[in-house]
């Protein structure tokens, strides 16, 4: 039976499979595009020997029932390019499993292939083009930061034909990169981000990949490396591209470093796209859906005169998001709305990944169309 469900969750592409126990049956959805599908349910007695199956498939203690695991599967029927990775935790009704399916692209990614927006692209590529600072993304779990970097770092080994030394920490390392020397770390151990971090720096690297910023030790290394020559690409959760400045602050970087490493702060989402072929009615090739594939939509915030001042004053995210806008920037709101105004997307769509939005309101999006 966890055969089964691995084969079906591989064949219909799903990122995640969940595996809940509820007081009478034994659930399994599939996350497909980013949104999780009910795949079916099981009988409920099924449950203690299926978690220990995969228990013992991940070398996870099947005795332990009462904390948290994680690990990784090895299987002969996953393809060569993909990684199992299992996280069981205890619940009221026995132990649920999460199982992340990671695909390895060998495909190097070229940063036009991302489908960022025109004038965010070119923002973007411009900031690549540096040798020092830092260029940021947030963005929830499963929004596609790792593969915008991916693409950036592409960009820089086949633009550079190997010049520059690039190099990554990961946590995990999701892809491989032909040219970049790529390192996974351990958190919780002595090879976490910063401490990967300060002794890769004396490897002579010119760009540097950091998965993530999760606290203010490796946020201080991240800076620092960026002021003192190296171009590094980091992300870490923040609601805004704004928001990314304001937790910097709170996490005690100082706002003279700020505004002197931060080259560019990307904030981005994935929407599921409407299906061309029914245009969303829902047909056999967007399992009645109404959607196939996803589309990328993202807010840039550079590092303007007016922007560097608010920081340096320790201005919060509010203020700065008001004055992002009152100098034109392009919130992602917008750039939702103008998606769903082409049909690329639906509105229940965007509500779903960002929030109800004013939708009456759009005549700041057709000013900004016509301009």
């Amino acid at each position: 039976m966890v055969n089964r469900v691995f084969q079906e969750g591989i064949r219909l592409g799903a990122t995640d499979i969940h595996i809940e126990p509820t007081h009478s049956s034994l659930r399994v959805n599939f996350r497909l595009d980013g949104v999780l599908h009910e795949a079916g349910a099981l009988p409920r007695e099924l449950a203690p020997n299926l978690i220990t199956r995969l228990k013992v498939m991940a070398d996870l203690l099947s005795y332990r029932q009462d904390i948290p695991q994680e690990g990784r599967v090895r299987s002969d029927f996953s393809p060569a390019d993909m990684e199992i990775r299992v996280s069981t935790f205890p619940t009221i009704h026995g132990e649920r499993a999460a199982i992340r399916l990671f695909r390895f692209d060998s495909r190097r990614i070229d940063l036009e292939e991302l489908g960022l927006q025109g004038e965010i692209h070119a923002t973007l590529a411009k900031a690549i083009q540096q040798r020092t600072g830092a260029i940021l993304l947030t963005g929830p779990g499963g929004s596609g930061k790792t593969t915008t970097i991916y693409g950036c770092l592409a960009n820089i080994l086949k633009k550079e034909n190997g010049a520059r030394h690039v190099v990554t920490l990961e946590d995990p390392v999701e892809q491989v990169l032909e040219g970049a020397g790529q390192t996974q770390v351990r958190p919780g151990t002595e090879f976490d981000f910063s401490r990967g971090l300060r002794s890769l720096l004396r490897q002579d690297p010119e760009v540097i990949m950091v998965g993530e910023i999760r606290d203010s030790e490796t946020a201080r290394a991240a800076i620092e490396a960026a002021l003192s020559g190296h171009l590094l690409f980091s992300t870490l959760h923040a609601g805004s591209a704004c928001g990314v400045v304001a937790r910097l602050l709170d996490m005690g970087i100082e706002p003279y470093l700020l505004t002197s490493a931060i080259r560019l702060v990307l904030n981005q989402r994935l929407l599921r796209q409407s299906c061309q072929r029914c245009l969303g009615l829902g047909c056999d090739n967007c399992h009645q859906t109404g959607y196939s594939g996803r589309m990328l939509l993202a807010e840039a915030l550079e590092i303007t005169p007016s922007i560097r001042q608010a920081i340096l004053r320790k201005a919060d995210r509010i203020e700065l998001e008001e004055l992002f806008r009152a100098q034109g920037g392009f919130p992602l709101e917008d750039h939702a709305r103008a998606a769903v105004a082409k049909k690329l997307t639906t509105q229940e769509e965007v509500n779903r990944v960002l929030g109800l939005l004013n939708w009456q309101d759009d005549s700041g999006i057709k000013k900004k169309e016509a301009k």
